[in-house]
């Protein structure tokens, strides 16, 4: 346990010495995934303000080399399939490593990413070198396992990333309800950090007429969109059962589903009729937010679900549950649509509603893009700097504070 005091972001003065950060992560850019994007864009916004960083990850099979300039280098470790996905690696236990190369190269902090055995042998290593670490909680591990058949062990899921992240001096988490959640279970320590999202990359701007017409889309033609990954702890049942929904009532929709996974054939024999268009990345992706209306959100399962903010930034009408970003994000009515959990027949009622109100869609999408201006990822960066700081003040001053105890007892 740490007994570093709470923290106090706003006590370092605008002149500001650049910081040396270690960063540990499982997943990282070329993998597709929220937490490899949220990331990279940390990484990127320090390494923007001037700060080296070391990004310590497990080594892709499309790396040519790590990659190494003035203030950023990688350290590569070896990894290893993740069961539940297997197109994402883990890293292996490297503690050994970590902590010869943190003797040689010592970081002022090191923020852990990720909870995997990578995560856990960083965290030991800078314990035991006395750096101040901080941690993500970017994935309920625990509410995935009851569907993929090892619910039983949610007990010791929950107890492993418990005693994880409160052996880190702070843990950054990405919405109120997440900290209360965990706060709850016994979890200390935590911070709220929300995510951001790129507002010239996804945008109203990117709209295609030309990509709405390959999907069959005509001008009264209202376009539901989901995006992510096309597994069982995504709810994609409740977007089919909403999209019939609404094609019973007569309403003029179509469904386009972007993204892969191990669900895609299922989903494809049950709703024959919806438009799979696979994964999609850069500019392709944001011009088919931008070409869609209503954006359709029903997983229980994230930590925030940078998907939301992502139809939002692109001026869709999200329609999702109160839970994780859309229950942040969102004010029902204003610029969204948010259901009570679990009431999927609200969740098509509400998607109704908004295709037969064009004056409630017109504000609502306005309404979406702007809430989502104002979380860029500039603002997310520096609350992330302004944590590290703090830390690593309070270290420099439990340093201080054993000197000077140390000298009054000397002179005993």
């Amino acid at each position: 346990m740490s007994d570093f005091a709470p923290i106090q972001i706003d006590r370092f003065y605008p002149e500001k010495p650049s910081l040396r950060i270690a960063l540990v992560t499982e997943t990282y850019p070329p993998d597709i995934n929220g937490v490899a994007h949220t990331v990279s864009k940390i990484v990127d916004g320090l390494r923007e303000r001037g700060h080296d960083l070391m990004l310590v990850r497990p080594k892709h099979h499309l790396d040519p080399s790590p990659c190494a300039d003035s203030n950023f280098r990688e350290f590569l470790v070896r990894g290893a399939p993740i069961p539940m996905y297997k197109q994402l690696r883990m890293g292996l236990p490297a503690q050994g490593a970590l902590q010869k190369l943190w003797l040689k190269q010592r970081p002022d902090l090191v923020h852990i990413a990720t909870e995997g055995p990578l995560g856990w042998s960083a965290a030991r290593a800078a314990r035991k070198l006395k750096i101040p670490t901080s941690s993500d909680f970017r994935t309920n591990f625990h509410a995935y396992s009851q569907f993929y058949g090892f619910g039983w062990l949610k007990g010791a899921i929950v107890a492993y990333m418990r005693k994880f992240h409160n052996a880190t001096h702070c843990t950054m988490v990405p919405t109120q309800g997440l900290m209360l959640e965990l706060s709850r279970i016994g979890f200390d320590k935590l911070m709220v950090v929300p995510r951001g999202v790129d507002t010239e990359h996804f945008s109203p701007l990117y709209r295609s007429e030309l990509l709405r017409q390959s999907w069959g889309a005509g001008p009264g033609t209202h376009v539901l969109l989901s995006v992510g990954r096309l597994a069982v702890e995504k709810n994609l049942d409740v977007v089919i059962r909403c999209y019939q929904s609404l094609r019973a009532q007569n309403l003029p929709v179509a469904l386009v589903i972007v993204g892969d996974g191990p669900l895609r054939q299922a989903l494809e024999k049950s709703c024959p009729d919806a438009i799979f268009v696979g994964q999609k990345t850069g500019r392709e992706l944001a011009e088919h937010y931008a070409s869609a209306d209503l954006f359709i959100f029903p997983s229980l399962t994230e930590t925030f679900g940078n998907v939301t903010i992502e139809a939002m930034a692109s001026g869709l009408a999200v329609i999702a549950y109160d839970h994780a970003a859309a229950g942040q994000l969102i004010k029902h009515g204003q610029n969204g649509m948010l259901i009570a959990v679990k009431q999927e027949h609200d969740l098509s009622a509400a998607a109704a509603q908004v295709i037969q109100n064009k004056e409630l869609a017109t504000e609502i999408r306005i309404q979406a893009r702007q809430t989502a201006v104002d979380h860029d990822w500039s603002s997310v960066v520096s609350r992330t700097e302004g944590i590290f700081r703090s830390l690593i003040g309070q270290q420099a001053e439990n340093k201080l504070n054993v000197h000077v105890l140390t000298a009054r007892s000397d002179t005993v």
